[in-house]
């Protein structure tokens, strides 16, 4: 139980630092974001506690809404996975012959393609926008999510208590809501949350192609992308917004492997038992 506490505690708090910064920059900026009057590539201090980039905007303004957007990124790619991947893995379970057959293909098909390049196709044939990167981000994780979903829901619906049910009349729609979602939301809880952490590095990962989110708007992995040339002259520009992807990203790890101790009976009671 400590392990596990201790787990889920650490990523609470490496999460929350950047939970915190986006939360703040709702409602407090150091500088306005386009704001150029700072010099360029200032170092510390002087009014700037991280310096400035190579445009004179100042690093700490571009890190706390940098953080907005990732989180933006990632809540919202999962919501969309979430929402496609379990209404198409609970169709697929219930599915039989052909129908399975095809569907089940097709997802293999897609997650057979690398998250990023299946984001990179749909943003190309969009706009450069964050609403672009996160529905081409949430529709290619949606595949991964719909996959797991139908294999738990098939695992569930082979239970003796589910013919149980059936035998005494109760429609499939009362198992699904009744039965089948209560039974494998906490494994989808645990996934969704890794799905997140893959999202943001994603977004970060299109924002550096020039594919992600537009300038002005400042997207850790922009950041990375325009500080790459200056690294060996002002570090921090690079540093700064690799630090706290890196620690969002342990963060939310830590957190799904917490909880996948929590939520999981199986763990539970093998540790239990030992």
């Amino acid at each position: 139980m400590k392990r596990r506490s201790l787990t889920l505690w650490t990523g609470a708090v490496l999460a929350g630092l950047v939970v915190l910064l986006a939360l703040v920059s709702l409602v407090w900026l150091p500088y306005d974001p386009a704001d150029t009057s700072g010099g360029r590539l200032a170092g510390p201090g002087d009014g700037h506690l991280l310096g400035t980039d190579k445009l004179g905007r100042d690093l700490f303004t571009q890190l706390m809404t940098g953080s907005r957007i990732a989180l933006e990124a990632g809540l919202g790619s999962v919501l969309i996975a979430a929402l496609i991947g379990v209404t198409l893995g609970v169709l697929a379970a219930y599915a039989q012959g052909w129908f399975d057959d095809t569907l089940s293909a097709l997802l293999d098909i897609l997650i057979a393609f690398p998250t990023l390049l299946l984001a990179m196709l749909i943003v190309a044939a969009r706009s450069a926008t964050l609403g672009s990167a996160i529905l081409a981000i949430g529709l290619a994780q949606s595949a991964v999510v719909a996959r797991l979903t139908r294999i738990l829901v098939k695992r569930v619906l082979a239970q003796d208590y589910i013919t149980a049910a059936r035998t005494s009349g109760t429609s499939w729609p009362r198992i699904t809501a009744g039965h089948v979602l209560p039974n494998i939301w906490p494994t989808l809880v645990v996934n969704l949350a890794l799905q997140f952490g893959l999202a943001v590095l994603a977004e970060a990962g299109l924002s550096y192609l020039g594919l992600g989110t537009p300038p002005p708007n400042a997207s850790w992995g922009r950041m990375l992308q325009e500080a790459q040339a200056t690294f060996t002259t002002a570090p921090a520009g690079a540093l700064a917004p690799g630090v706290l992807l890196v620690l969002l990203v342990i963060g939310v790890n830590l957190i799904a492997d917490g909880l996948r101790d929590v939520l999981d009976p199986t763990t539970r009671r093998g540790r239990a038992a030992a």
